[in-house]
């Protein structure tokens, strides 16, 4: 596990939004930590009450989050897949990989991949987000939902007027970024002048 080259992970204002999780309940151990991540960073965001709903494992996730991303601004999909001594693995892992890629691009809708691919449990723990976890995979699906949601409305003008913005941070005007509560630990961006 690298996390080398992750971004920033940051909290945007997102209040107006409207956001949906789906998550598996297979490995609920994992999956109930990610969904729990999940819900502070969209709270971080000003997203209150974001719609979460469950479903039995990973291969129903992208035909779930299809149905939301018709009906919401983003979604987040989050699983644990553990790999077992069959091929399965591998196959499961493409196709979900595949399934919500394809979500997002048909619909024009940003799906934030959350679903954990690791060789063992202890590895999807500390991707998990919870004590003692090294990542936080369930929060930085929901941010990087709503950061591509936010992007995709400033590149269609609605944020800053005709041009979208320009803040070098997300496609986020520097007045929209929240600050982000001390105990997600996650990293708040240099402030960029909106210009």
């Amino acid at each position: 596990m690298s996390g080398a080259g992750r971004p920033d992970q940051v909290a945007v204002e997102a209040g107006d939004l409207r956001l949906a999780i789906v998550a598996t309940r297979w490995n609920a151990e994992i999956t109930n930590v990610l969904v729990d991540r999940a819900r502070a960073a969209a709270r971080a965001c000003g997203i209150s009450s974001p719609l979460v709903v469950r479903v039995a494992g990973a291969i129903e996730l992208p035909v779930v989050a299809a149905a939301l991303a018709r009906r919401y601004d983003a979604v987040a999909c989050l699983g644990a897949v553990v790999r077992g001594g069959t091929p399965h693995f591998e196959y499961v892992c493409e196709a979900v990989t595949y399934g919500l890629t394809r979500v997002a691009l048909d619909t024009g809708t940003p799906v934030g991949n959350g679903v954990l691919t690791c060789d063992t449990i202890e590895q999807a723990r500390d991707r998990s987000g919870g004590p003692g976890s090294l990542e936080d995979k369930g929060g930085e699906a929901v941010l990087a939902a709503i950061d591509t949601a936010l992007v995709l409305r400033g590149l269609a003008g609605d944020l800053g007027g005709e041009g979208g913005t320009s803040s070098g941070l997300g496609g986020v005007p520097a007045g929209k970024r929240a600050a982000v509560p001390a105990d997600i630990g996650w990293r708040v961006a240099p402030t960029v002048p909106a210009t």
